[in-house]
């Protein structure tokens, strides 16, 4: 998605102002991000753990910063990334991070989705949004993609109540905005996918092109 993105001035600019993530029902909780209590204490940012694949020492590190609403973050991991995955970092060869972006309200309540599981289940919740993309989206309406993502949540064996008690987060949604933010501003991130690839900034690309990369730093 090569959608450039200013980056956000807090959480209730991605969220409209308000914590829209639909509880049971469809009723929203009523929790304001741009209230002044909610602007007191900075997030903990703590809360949220990089979510990483392969070996943590292995000579490359390659970065993926993606949005689970974007259609080229899917085809990439519909794709290219199957190969990488096998080829190199199954292989100990590249250590690869994936740090979500949030164009959009819909990616941030993905993305607490797909972390509700925790590490074990992250990469596994990941796979199922990208491939179910087009269908959990459906035609947009909020109500309609939150029961979505429940059904997403059931498949990877979370319940309901585990699920809506995720989405429910104020804390950690906001701490995830703030992580996202930072990360983007410091690697001048402006669309998805991007990579950095042992730091060196790379846009979309085909599996050819990333192997050619990967294998040249290999030989470095």
């Amino acid at each position: 998605m090569n959608r450039r993105f200013a980056l956000l001035a807090g959480s209730a600019a991605l969220l409209g102002g308000g914590y829209a993530v639909l509880g049971r029902g469809g009723v929203e909780p009523g929790v304001t991000f741009g209230s002044a209590a909610a602007q007191e204490a900075a997030p903990d940012t703590s809360r949220v753990v990089e979510m990483t694949l392969g070996d943590p020492n292995a000579p490359v590190t390659v970065i993926e910063y993606a949005s689970f609403t974007c259609p080229h973050c899917k085809a990439f991991h519909d794709g290219a990334f199957g190969d990488l995955k096998a080829n190199y970092i199954d292989t100990g060869k590249v250590h690869f991070i994936y740090r979500e972006v949030y164009f959009d309200r819909f990616g941030l309540w993905a993305a607490m989705v797909a972390r509700c599981g925790g590490p074990e289940r992250y990469f596994g919740i990941s796979d199922l949004l990208y491939e179910q993309q087009r269908d959990w989206l459906a035609d947009g309406d909020p109500a309609t993609i939150a029961d979505n993502l429940r059904k997403i949540g059931r498949t990877a064996g979370l319940t309901d109540e585990q699920v809506d008690a995720c989405l429910q987060d104020r804390g950690m949604a906001e701490a995830m905005v703030a992580v996202y933010q930072e990360n983007a501003e410091r690697d001048g991130v402006d669309s998805t996918p991007s990579f950095l690839i042992n730091g060196k900034k790379h846009s979309n690309m085909s599996y050819a092109d990333f192997a050619a990369i990967l294998d040249e730093e290999l030989a470095g």
